[in-house]
């Protein structure tokens, strides 16, 4: 596993001013470039820090003072050694080879076909030898503690790593080296080293970019110093707007550490900024409630539940399983909980409900069109990317077709199988939909017309034969005319693409128009899923009713996800949480 830093907005206000940042002796300047994945954003920043002599002796002199290896024993063992030894000596802290016990005979793979990472400390003998042997052009520490990183190796070897380098560089320790120590100890739960490089990093620089933070705030809020994290995260609000994993381990160490209405501040602190907050912060909620006997605190749990019906956000198994606990451990109203599935009726096979239908009325199908119309279509999406001559091209283009039945995104529909060519795939479509003699609306770019590899005029002249087609600007947002055009054509319309048109959902302007909106696309949408042969292609099949948190006055339908990972696809969950009240 590697770091990805967050992306920063402001460089220069980050590093601007900042005489803190020494990272050796002497004043040369260190380019680091921290490609890490680390669940943050996958984003890849470069940054420069100015090294400065080191006048900070407090600094220095913490890592002198601990500047001992481990020396060398009998090649089968793994001794300890005192806890004045160096701050990277194998075990200074804890037996950390017992907590993550690591054989010798499962040696990490070879890497690069160069050398093979170590499975235990080394001595710095050892250490010289295996620079000896490292055929690579990189700095040999700053490579092999990135190698640590992404296989995961113990804290003890890479500790010895910090200790050789250390003693070749008068106790000093890079920033890059202690960013991936750092994820280490992160990575393995010591806690206590956190705390020890937090120390280092705290003494000896102003200002951390935004992984350090993560891992730091990740590490202290599970230690007695966890109210230290939230400081770290004031810091990072001076620069930047945190992290949702950020607000997910502060709220997490606050509910942790009892401090509940910190929790809840931090969490509208996080929807303040418009971040969707991770499911397992939605979980640890629910876990902390069934010790609350407390009914504000119950309200502001349904509230959770609104939100996850209100942004179609679908709990995975463990969190379904969490509010199934939760309710029935409401003192005095008697909730059962069962995991069920829904009848393609709609029906409810615990309690016998019906689920709410996606089919929308006459009444609020008009309304629907008339918002999506002002708000998507007319300029106020900040996602189109049109002219409004080529708008009106298209709704006069529109206007003189006979009403569509399926609409295509042509360019998203082409990209479906990449091992396949893109207007292959595109006309294989068209035909199959064609035999059906449907009417079809091809909506795509100018660029497909020319010929390429990828793009056979051949091809698309039969697509064009077998459905009326537009070709946008390749510069165009194709998704407002893929809108107008299916909407006009009448509520039995359907239109075919992967998109999940998150961007113009947001656009509108409130929470009904919002849900009608998710209502009349689940019923509409479809998306190809298989391509057996070229004449025989399947969709995705919407269920016929709402796939989203249910409620009445007594009885909630939550569908859930089997995956632990949270998804945002066009898919919907089959399986379905009925909580109801006994009678």
């Amino acid at each position: 596993m590697t770091l990805c830093f967050t992306g920063i907005r402001s460089f220069p206000k980050l590093w601007k001013s900042n005489p803190y940042l020494g990272l050796s002796l002497g004043h040369s300047y260190l380019s680091l470039f921290l490609k890490d994945r680390y669940g943050i954003r996958e984003q890849q920043k470069w940054f420069s820090l100015k090294a400065v002599s080191a006048q900070n002796t407090k600094a220095v002199n913490l890592l002198v003072a601990k500047s001992r290896y481990l020396r060398k024993g009998d090649e089968g063992s793994n001794k300890e050694v005192s806890s004045d030894s160096h701050l990277f000596a194998a075990g200074a802290a804890r037996k950390r080879s017992q907590m993550n016990p690591l054989r010798e005979d499962h040696a990490l793979p070879p890497v690069r076909n160069t050398i093979q990472l170590p499975t235990k400390p080394l001595t710095s003998e050892e250490w010289d030898k295996l620079k000896e042997d490292f055929k690579g052009k990189a700095n040999f520490a700053s490579w092999i503690i990135s190698q640590m990183a992404h296989f995961r190796s113990s804290v003890d070897v890479a500790k010895s790593l910090l200790a050789w380098v250390a003693a070749k560089n008068n106790g000093i320790v890079g920033y890059d080296l202690l960013v991936r120590y750092l994820y280490l100890c992160v990575f393995h739960k010591q806690t206590s080293e956190v705390i020890d490089v937090y120390e280092i990093m705290k003494t000896r620089y102003k200002r951390l970019e935004p992984g350090a933070y993560t891992l730091l705030i990740q590490g202290l809020v599970h230690s007695d110093r966890w109210k230290e994290a939230l400081l770290l995260l004031e810091d990072v609000k001076k620069v930047l707007i945190p992290s949702v994993r950020n607000y997910n381990d502060c709220i997490e160490g606050a509910l942790l550490h009892q401090d509940v209405s910190l929790a809840w501040n931090l969490y509208q602190e996080l929807l303040g900024h418009d971040l969707t907050p991770m499911l397992k912060t939605l979980k640890a909620f629910f876990d902390f409630g069934k010790n609350v006997k407390d009914k504000q605190y119950s309200n502001k749990l349904l509230d959770i539940l609104l939100y996850l019906r209100n942004n179609h956000l679908y709990p995975e198994e463990s969190f379904a399983h969490s509010i199934k606990t939760w309710f029935e451990s409401v003192p005095g109203e008697q909730w059962k909980g069962q995991f069920i599935t829904i009848k393609e009726s709609g029906q409810c096979s615990g309690c016998g409900k019906t689920m709410e239908s996606i089919h929308l009325s006459p009444e609020e199908y008009e309304f629907l069109k008339g918002e999506i119309m002002r708000d998507v279509i007319d300029g106020g999406d900040q996602y189109k990317k049109t002219t409004p001559q080529e708008l009106k091209r298209f709704q006069s283009f529109v206007k003189c077709c006979p009403p569509f039945d399926i609409v295509i995104d042509g360019l998203n529909v082409a990209k479906t199988f990449p091992k396949v060519r893109e207007s292959q795939v595109l006309l294989d479509v068209v035909s199959q939909l064609a035999k059906q003699n449907l009417q079809l609306l091809v909506l795509g770019r100018k660029h497909m017309l020319t010929q390429h590899s990828r793009w056979r005029k051949d091809e698309m002249k039969k697509v064009q034969q077998q459905a009326s087609c537009f070709f946008a600007d390749n510069i165009s947002e194709d998704d407002p005319f893929l809108l107008y055009a299916t909407l006009h054509s009448g509520n039995h319309c359907k239109f075919i693409t992967k998109d999940l048109m998150r961007d113009h959902k947001a656009c509108l302007r409130n929470a009904k128009t919002q849900r009608l909106f998710f209502k009349w696309q689940q019923g509409h949408q479809l998306a190809i899923v298989n391509r057996l042969t070229r004449s025989k292609i399947t969709f995705q099949h919407i269920p016929s009713y709402n796939t989203v948190v249910q409620t009445t006055g007594d009885s909630w339908h939550i569908p859930y996800d089997e995956d632990t990972v949270e998804r945002y696809t066009y898919e919907v969950p089959t399986k379905w949480l009925c909580l109801h009240r006994k009678t």
